[in-house]
């Protein structure tokens, strides 16, 4: 069996709204439409695909898809389990795995969300049965969840104040602003109006939780041979990892047990150790971050459990204006994120990260060379990737 290094050769988006602002077409069509454009953006044709790869019970359909395109034969379908956008970098992975061990030639990564259409994720009674061993006890949607992470983070590294997670909303709205297909371009934001916001769940204010959006996002991985032949600038994907750590089971959406030494995490420790040295870099490599931002404090903590700062030592980092565009040691969430860019389950924050090896990010890291990508924190599985030039 051949094994051939896995490119990233193309990325597609449809536009960005809020929340049932796409009710004109399906939510079916807006993935199809995803996956043209990026197969357009690659110089590829539906032809040359033979694999689909999805996340998060994505409803729609790889078999009805491949018809859908007109793909003659498909070799390759897989989804990762979990909600959210926990297996976001695990998709790209099995697309990856599926090109590297001669499964399939052409893998689409893809990812359609309209919330408007169907139902809106986090919302309480969504059928979920983990969820009746958290419901009693008032945990109803997961900014209520996640909160409990976060409050016990800091309670540990009392360093770590609301101002820190501000920071980080207040980071991904600039960002956004110089995006222009970020839903929430063209609103500034300041640490003022991040404190005159309402809380959702303490310490998690309005701006530290995730937008609701429709949209869809798709990424073509193919060979390295056919990347190269490509109309964009091929994007290597150095490492990636996928999983959860001992006893975690559903974690903090489902159970809130995970062991106490793990409690306070993204559920990425020891995940993020094997992703580095898979990658053969160190942390002090990575020159672009784009974190799973659902929520603005499991950013932080991101930070500390991929080697970025000390444990507790992410609100200092950021207070030094460590993770802020043009001129920080690590920017991150370039586009906006999923607090002010849009929401799709993290498949954006992941074409950001081929954005800025390529050149073409509206705050576009001068020679940058590597980007860490994480999918979602704080959930099982969960999984992130470190991408390149070549």
């Amino acid at each position: 069996m051949q094994v051939r290094d896995a490119y990233i050769a193309g990325v597609g988006q449809t536009e960005f709204t809020r929340h049932g602002g796409i009710m004109n077409r399906s939510q079916f069509q807006v993935a199809a439409e995803a996956i043209l454009a990026a197969l357009a953006d690659a110089g590829m044709q539906p032809e040359e695909v033979d694999g689909f790869a999805s996340y998060s019970n994505d409803a729609n359909e790889a078999a009805l898809m491949q018809v859908t395109l007109g793909v003659p034969q498909m070799r390759w379908s897989s989804m990762v389990w979990g909600g959210g956008g926990g297996g976001s970098c695990a998709a790209i992975a099995q697309a990856a795995a599926a090109i590297e061990a001669g499964h399939a030639s052409t893998v689409v990564v893809y990812r359609g969300l309209c919330q408007g259409q169907s139902r809106r994720f986090g919302r309480f009674g969504d059928g979920r049965t983990h969820g009746n061993f958290v419901h009693p006890f008032g945990l109803f949607a997961p900014a209520q969840m996640l909160a409990l992470l976060v409050r016990r983070h800091m309670h540990l590294h009392p360093q770590i104040e609301e101002k820190h997670l501000g920071m980080i909303a207040v980071n991904a709205r600039a960002n956004a602003n110089r995006n222009p297909a970020a839903v929430m371009h063209g609103r500034p934001m300041t640490m003022e109006d991040y404190f005159a916001s309402r809380y959702i769940a303490e310490p998690l204010r309005l701006f530290d939780c995730c937008l609701e959006t429709d949209g869809a996002c798709a990424i073509v991985v193919t060979t390295k041979e056919r990347a190269l032949d490509g109309r964009k600038s091929p994007v290597r994907i150095l490492a990636s990892k996928h999983g959860s750590g001992p006893g975690w089971g559903s974690g903090p959406l489902g159970s809130q047990n995970m062991p106490d030494e793990d409690y306070d995490s993204t559920n990425s420790r020891r995940m993020a150790r094997e992703l580095f040295a898979s990658a053969g870099v160190t942390p002090a490599d990575i020159d672009v971050a784009q974190i799973y931002d659902h929520f603005s404090g499991m950013v932080l903590m991101a930070l500390e459990e991929f080697g970025f700062c000390d444990p507790g030592g992410s609100g200092d980092f950021v207070e030094r204006g460590n993770i802020a565009w043009p001129n920080g040691k690590l920017p991150i969430n370039t586009s906006g994120g999923q607090l002010s860019e849009a929401y799709v389950h993290g498949l954006n924050v992941a074409i950001e990260g081929v954005r800025q090896m390529r050149g073409e990010s509206t705050s576009q890291v001068n020679d940058a060379k590597l980007c860490l990508v994480t999918g979602g924190l704080g959930v099982s599985p969960t999984s992130s990737i470190i991408i390149g030039k070549d």
